[in-house]
Order: structure tokens, then sequence, then C-alpha cells
């Protein structure tokens, strides 16, 4: 590309930065991918399998009702039943975004789909429990799932994304010095001088 002036240089390096991080897009959404439809499988299998129990409780269907009743059992069996709602579809807030494999997108709106896909699956999963045996419905599991939806999402997601922002920018940066450095200066035209005008012709010498 010698001869190619900065401008169209920048251009074309730009050309091939971002088919650089289109290729890094696709493997981001191919693990992300991956590690969703895992975590999904293993949580449908233990939230949806039969249990051989002699009584389950009655479905919960009152709003906090069901912490309510896990903090009055103590701190421990409370940290257990409340902190096992809360981590078991928190790695959503993680995989949802990896999936779709952003990096140029909203905080506040990231957050709001991730938390309202996260929300979604809950509600699939409490609805599809009522034919399960041995499972119990409880409102309270969709409001603790989507609680740590998007704990996991604010700790992890936004600091992530800046981080590749700010590496992509720097790459692009430095593939942009390399293609100025090894195109060289840009050459340039000698002035051509102009032999001054006389307003005597040479048939008036004559």
């Amino acid at each position: 590309m010698r001869g190619t002036d900065p401008a169209a240089r920048r251009v074309l390096g730009g050309v091939r930065q971002g088919s650089g991080g289109h290729g890094a897009a696709i493997r981001f959404r191919a693990t992300g991918g991956f590690l969703l439809v895992a975590h999904l499988l293993f949580v449908g299998w233990f939230t949806l399998r039969p249990l051989d129990v002699p009584w389950v409780s009655a479905a919960n269907l009152q709003p906090f009702a069901g912490i309510k009743a896990d903090l009055a059992l103590g701190p421990l069996q409370a940290a257990r039943q409340i902190g096992g709602g809360v981590l078991l579809l928190a790695p959503l807030g993680v995989l949802l975004p990896l999936a779709g494999g952003r990096v140029h997108v909203s905080p506040l709106g990231s957050l709001v789909r991730t938390v309202a896909a996260g929300a979604l699956i809950s509600l699939g999963i409490e609805l599809l429990q009522t034919g399960v045996p041995g499972q119990v419905v409880d409102i309270d599991s969709l409001f603790l799932n989507a609680v740590g939806v998007a704990l996991v999402h604010l700790a992890v997601v936004p600091a992530a994304r800046a981080r590749l922002r700010r590496r992509t920018d720097v790459e692009h940066h430095a593939t942009l010095l390399r293609e100025d450095a090894s195109q060289g200066p840009t050459p340039t035209i000698p002035r051509v001088g102009i032999a001054p005008w006389s307003d005597a012709s040479p048939a008036s010498r004559t």
C-alpha cells in the first residue's frame, strides 16, 4: 500500500481490526452459549427432578413469606436456604451477556435485559415444578433468583466490558502505528520553478 495516504491506511486498518474483533465476538458467543446451555441443563436437573419425600409443604404464593420462614429457622439454615436461591441462577448474570458477545452496550440496558431474562427462566422453572412430585413452588425463589443474576452481573460484566474495550482500543492504536511505520514517510513532489514572464516578445527584439 505504498503511496496510500495516512487517512486511507487508517480506514483499512480499522477494517482489519473490525474483522479481528468480529472473530473474537464469535468466540465469545460460542463459549458463552456452550456454558449457558450446560448451566441450564444442570439447573433443570436440579430443580425439576422428582423427589421421593414423605411430605411436601404447600406452595408459597405470598411474596417474602418463604424468606421470613427461612429466617425463623436460624442463621445457618436461613443462609443455606436463601443463599441457595440467590446462587442458583446467578451465573446467568455473566453467561447471558457472554452469549450475546456485545462489548459496546449500555450498562443499564444490559442489566435490565439480563435480569429480565433470568426472571423469565426462573418463572418457567416455577411453572414446571407444579407438575413435578416432591418439588414445591415458591414465589420467593423468583425474587432470589433475580437478585442473584443482578448481583453477579453488576460485579463482573461492566468491569469486564470496560477492560475489553480498552484492550481493543490499544490493539487498534498499535496496529495503526505499525501501519504508518511500515509505509515510511509520505512521498512529496518537488516544486518546479516557473520562469519569470517577460513583456518583450522575440519579435520585438529583432
